[in-house]
């Protein structure tokens, strides 16, 4: 898709403008995945079950409410990962459907799909016969636990994946502490992974193929891979040391102080990384005694005396307010900041000035709100932004535009998609 729908067309400049991507991926994983693309530029086709759709459209409330206040059946959580793409819905169970997709799939340079492994080879829609009818595609499928290995039919979930790979192991407070034990992360931290990585390797894919073969190639992007390799810093603490890392509350383990602090009204975070910064902490808090004193004089014997440190600091951030503290931390030329709800990150000037919270019409009249991208382009804006399609809303624009086909016998309501 080279240009943006409108009353007058412009060339699209954004830097996937031309790819085209079928997304039969469901959830949020791999719709994550094909929204950054979608951001990009690509002319992102989402493949849904007819008269059903995308299960995450189900999942709410909240719901969006359409021009007359009432809600529809689009859940936020759709929304947040379902922008730039056009829906097309076809029935894959039936050969009809399955000889639609494979046509679309002729005429994309990718595919991305996060069925469960092998799952769509009984439709024909597998890697192995998709790169036989289109030997340039970039087939990627997104699972679980991948294409390989002894649990790669086992289903994943980000909770399951956040336990298995460690995260919740090092998040929340420790074991001895009121309200310890491991914690989930309050983001689908593992699906959000995958598709990142996702997007990421098809572009790599799309580039290699473009410059240096005329092939396609298949990638398998695993959840549970990509938790573990956003363990990162952590995984490798443990590799090199042996030891397997603790929690720490909001505490850092190889940096001290770095942590949140309760002010006289509510709480901040400071975080310290070094020992220049260290000292004007101390002189900031009024706490000169610390500067000199041999448990804190490097960040070494900070972290290991990190429990009398942060007493230290605690009691005096409490004889002021929060406003006080930041305001004189700031002065200071150190790191520190509020821990706002999510209300209060919003509102906040620098996310005006930023233009992150962005609004779009939907079909059903209401309006779409949503975060942009957050990748900065100056050749290439990412300033084009389209409503999270309906279920089929661009079925016969696409199988027309594309195929020159009708929409009789490729959709029927009584068919199912299997996960």
């Amino acid at each position: 898709m080279a240009t943006i729908a409108g009353k007058n067309e412009r060339i699209d400049s954004r830097p996937l403008a031309g790819i085209r991507v079928l997304d039969m991926t469901r959830v949020f994983s791999g719709p994550w995945g094909t929204q950054i693309l979608g951001d990009l530029g690509a002319d992102v086709i989402k493949v849904e079950q007819p008269g059903r759709g995308d299960d995450q459209r189900r999942l709410g409330p909240p719901f969006l409410v359409d021009g007359q206040g009432k809600p529809t059946d689009e859940s936020s959580y759709y929304l947040s990962v379902n922008r730039n793409k056009r829906s097309v819905a076809l029935d894959i169970s039936t050969p009809e459907g399955q000889k639609a997709v494979q046509k679309l799939a002729e005429k994309c340079d990718v595919f991305v799909e996060n069925f469960k492994a092998g799952g769509l080879a009984k439709y024909g829609l597998d890697y192995v016969t998709i790169s036989k009818i289109n030997p340039r595609i970039i087939y990627c499928s997104i699972s679980g636990f991948g294409q390989t290995g002894p649990r790669k039919h086992q289903m994943g979930y980000d909770t399951v994946m956040q336990a298995m790979c460690g995260l919740m192991s090092v998040t929340g407070k420790p074991d001895e502490e009121p309200g310890g034990g491991p914690l989930k992360v309050g983001l689908v931290m593992s699906d959000m992974m995958a598709g990142t990585y996702a997007a990421l390797a098809i572009q790599a894919a799309l580039y290699a193929r473009d410059t240096r073969s005329t092939e396609g190639q298949y990638i398998d992007i695993s959840m549970f891979d990509a938790q573990l390799a956003a363990m990162s810093h952590q995984a490798s603490h443990y590799l090199v040391s042996g030891v397997v890392p603790g929690r720490f509350g909001n505490g850092a383990p190889s940096v001290s102080p770095s942590c949140s602090f309760a002010c006289a009204d509510a709480s901040i975070v400071i975080v310290t990384g070094n020992d220049a910064q260290f000292r004007r902490l101390c002189e900031v808090l009024d706490l000169a005694e610390l500067m000199d004193d041999e448990r804190f004089r490097t960040n070494s014997a900070r972290v290991t005396n990190r429990a009398p440190l942060l007493e230290a600091i605690q009691a005096t951030l409490r004889t002021n307010t929060k406003a006080h503290w930041l305001m004189a931390l700031e002065r200071a030329g150190l790191v520190a900041g509020p821990i706002n709800t999510l209300a209060e990150a919003l509102a906040d000037p620098q996310t005006s000035a930023r233009a992150i919270v962005r609004h779009v019409k939907h079909v059903s009249g209401g309006v779409v709100p949503f975060i942009a991208s957050p990748m900065r382009m100056s050749a290439t804006p990412l300033e084009h932004y389209s409503s999270p399609p309906t279920c089929g809303q661009h079925t016969e624009e696409v199988l027309q535009e594309l195929l020159g086909l009708s929409l009789e016998n490729l959709t029927s309501t009584g068919s199912k998609h299997e996960a």
